[in-house]
């Protein structure tokens, strides 16, 4: 989609009546909800079928955020 395509469709969406703007948003963040949700079972699905359970996630996010022989350890 061109830039000019997307400046139209923001145009059209800012002269649209208030009610029907504040539908439009509720639909396209329901969109994004279910997109993330998709995103999130398929992540789970890989995170299961590669063995690894929330401890170990939780492992490794501490070992990003407190990295072993950094400070406080």
């Amino acid at each position: 989609m061109s830039e000019a395509a997307v400046q139209d469709i923001l145009k059209r969406i800012d002269s649209l009546p208030e009610a029907d703007r504040l539908l439009l948003e509720q639909r396209l963040a329901e969109r994004v909800e279910a997109e993330w949700q998709r995103e999130a079972a398929a992540a789970r699905a890989e995170a299961q079928r590669r063995g690894l359970d929330q401890a170990a996630i939780d492992r490794a996010v501490e070992e990003v955020r407190y990295p072993s022989g950094g400070p406080g350890r």
